[in-house]
């Protein structure tokens, strides 16, 4: 199971840091809080079962993730559920807060969505609920190998 010391490790050599913090940041309104940027430029990593089966998302704080559009672009079908806590960690290999899109194991579809094109920078979480991760898009594409999908409504 990665931890942040990790992430650390696997982000060093492309110069990209992660910053820890003394508040939680185990959602978006407190990791934007913490970081001092707006709520979308949060980069939240969720995981979902589409029957049964996993698929993690990253999108914007500020954005929900429509059932009908995770089925198409994951090409799943069945009941869009959020997983337990345990589920979480046994497919993310990390605790719900601090799911982050770096280091997921490789069996694990990711799906970055459109909304995290709108900034320059977004914020992951870096493997636990006391950290973030400035990254731009283009990286997080990179350093993920995360499909592209238009996922996501605003709140």
């Amino acid at each position: 199971m990665p931890d942040i010391h990790a992430v650390k490790n696997y982000l060093a050599p492309q110069g990209i840091e992660v910053w820890e913090y003394q508040q939680p940041t185990p959602t978006a309104p407190a990791a934007a809080a913490a970081v001092g940027c707006t709520v979308g430029e949060i980069a939240k990593t969720l995981l979902f079962l589409v029957g049964g089966k996993p698929v993690a998302v990253v999108t914007c704080g500020d954005m929900k993730v429509n059932s009908s559009r995770l089925k198409q672009a994951s090409g799943l079908s069945g009941k869009v559920k959020l997983p337990e806590a345990e589920e979480v960690v046994r497919f993310t290999g990390y605790a719900p807060g601090g799911v982050c899109p770096f280091l997921l194991p490789e069996d694990l579809p990711l799906l970055l969505d459109l909304s995290l094109q709108r900034f320059a920078r977004v914020y992951a979480a870096a493997g636990n609920d006391y950290s973030a991760v400035p990254i731009s898009y283009l990286q997080l594409e990179q350093l993920t190998a995360g499909r592209t999908a238009d996922l996501c409504t605003p709140f």
